[in-house]
């Protein structure tokens, strides 16, 4: 397998509505990207996207994008991981790239989910014969996990606020957050309406639209694109039972820990050598279950840190680093690769007033469902 390289990306703000239509929306980033690159065509599209055959009556988007690109003859696929569709079809890139049989491959996400209530499709990322029939949603698994991990570790309410005051602190300097000038305070967070007990609307990432892509190229030919290529160090994909009842330990995502190991195995990195980590906040209690499941936090112990400060710009492992899924926005198909922009941008130093310090490597983890699936990517300088 040949190494592979991030040489450009593209993104655009996320917003509540855009008006663009999703062909116009991702051939926009698709666009952006190759021209970051200084490319003019590549030989392969992967576009991630959850939602737009149920919202738009519109399937094979990844076709209909690179048309609208220019690209008609290159392979283009659509790819699909429900909430983590962004991450699967990077991952698709990168193996594309890695095995030879392609030279330059474009990841792409997009989504509009303004355009009809989304809660009931996102559902169906749920057991459709053990789980939807009883009125099961996203928000009301995460929530039953949410009031499982109070009850069991002793964790107060509030403390889970931390997550989201720490995101909406960091997009205040990301151009492209949908919440760029809203911090908020954990009193506020508490204030908040409840959307399934224990979670409150300050919980849960929002409802948005949104495109993000990036090019990969092998890592031997980076340079005749960009003078600051970024390397995909590793990607890996684990699932876990589907169903959260079937489940022996439903408080240890079992998909994270599987596919952290293996990608700390092929980055050849340890746990300790990760400078920033850019988790799928899709609700507060997901961050927390993230960090712990991943071996940065012993269980229980999330929202202490989280109390603590230990995830901010300044702490001990920063995440979240330009707001988000909560702040920056969640436009599903389209957010691992919004991910994937802002570690570009850390990594090169162009991350503005969000800047880490000289960060060396990235972790990007992605939740399809209630963490049936979870992806995994490790990128580095």
């Amino acid at each position: 397998m040949r190494a592979v390289s991030i040489v450009g990306i593209g993104q655009i703000p996320v917003r509540k509505r855009h008006e663009g239509s999703l062909r116009v929306l991702g051939a926009r980033v698709v666009r952006q990207a190759m021209a970051d690159a200084g490319i003019e065509r590549v030989d392969a599209l992967y576009a991630g996207n959850m939602l737009s055959d149920e919202l738009q009556s519109q399937k094979h988007i990844a076709s209909l994008v690179a048309d609208e690109a220019g690209l008609s003859g290159v392979e283009a696929l659509q790819i699909r991981a429900a909430t983590a569709s962004g991450a699967a079809a990077l991952r698709m890139a990168y193996l594309a790239v890695a095995s030879g049989e392609a030279d330059s491959a474009i990841a792409m996400g997009v989504e509009k989910m303004s355009d009809s209530p989304p809660t009931q499709p996102l559902a169906k990322a749920l057991d459709a014969e053990k789980e939807v029939p009883d009125g099961k949603t996203l928000i009301s698994q995460n929530a039953m996990l949410m009031q499982m991990y109070m009850d069991r570790y002793a964790a107060p309410r509030e403390a889970f606020a931390h997550f989201a005051v720490n995101a909406h602190a960091n997009a205040l300097h990301n151009p492209n957050a949908l919440f760029g000038d809203k911090a908020v305070t954990v009193a506020e967070v508490m204030a908040s309406r409840i959307i399934s007990p224990p979670i409150r609307l300050f919980d849960c990432s929002p409802i948005c639209d949104g495109a993000a892509a990036a090019l990969l190229v092998p890592a031997t030919q980076a340079h005749h694109y960009t003078d600051r290529p970024v390397r995909l160090l590793a990607s890996s994909v684990a699932t876990d039972r589907f169903r959260i009842d079937d489940r022996p330990e439903p408080l240890i995502l079992r998909a994270s820990q599987l596919s952290m190991e293996k990608a700390l195995v092929r980055a050849g990195i340890q746990r300790h050598d990760i400078s920033f980590f850019e988790v799928h906040d899709a609700f507060t209690i997901m961050a927390c279950l993230l960090l712990e499941a991943a071996g940065f936090v012993p269980p229980g112990q999330g929202w202490r840190m989280a109390m603590d400060g230990a995830f901010g710009l300044n702490g001990e492992l920063p995440i979240t680093t330009m707001g988000g899924l909560k702040a920056r926005g969640h436009p599903i198909g389209a957010t691992a690769l919004y991910q994937t922009c802002e570690i570009c941008l850390q990594l090169t130093g162009r991350a503005g007033a969000n800047q880490l310090p000289h960060p060396q490597t990235a972790l990007l983890q992605s939740v399809g469902g209630a963490a049936a699936t979870v992806l995994t990517h490790i990128f580095g300088v």
